[in-house]
């Protein structure tokens, strides 16, 4: 199961293969009840670049400062998702929401 805010690492590569090249760590960001029900998520890329956009939201993921990147959000099939690596903590959980809002309100 994949749920919101959930860290995965994403393959990035064109084609997607057990050996994947270019992954990258992503927060799932698409509501659970389309994460059930379709085969693809939305996920927002994971970064330590400190670039102050309205559209980087700080967290503290792995005990290092970084940013969810809301700018550059897509969507992907689930069978790019490499690995689970962990959840951001209620408090990004919020920030993210209240950012989301913003963007689409």
């Amino acid at each position: 199961m994949v749920n919101r805010f959930d860290v995965f690492l994403v393959n990035l590569d064109d084609r997607p293969s057990k050996d994947a090249k270019n992954t990258r760590p992503a927060v799932v960001i698409s509501p659970d009840e389309l994460n059930r029900n379709i085969s693809s998520v939305i996920v927002a890329p994971l970064s330590s670049t400190n670039a102050r956009f309205p559209t980087r939201v700080p967290v503290h993921f792995l005990n290092s400062p970084r940013f969810v990147i809301l700018d550059q959000m897509q969507t992907v099939d689930k069978d790019r998702l490499v690995k689970k690596i962990g959840e951001l903590e209620k408090e990004a959980e919020d920030l993210i929401t209240e950012r989301l809002l913003e963007l689409f309100a």
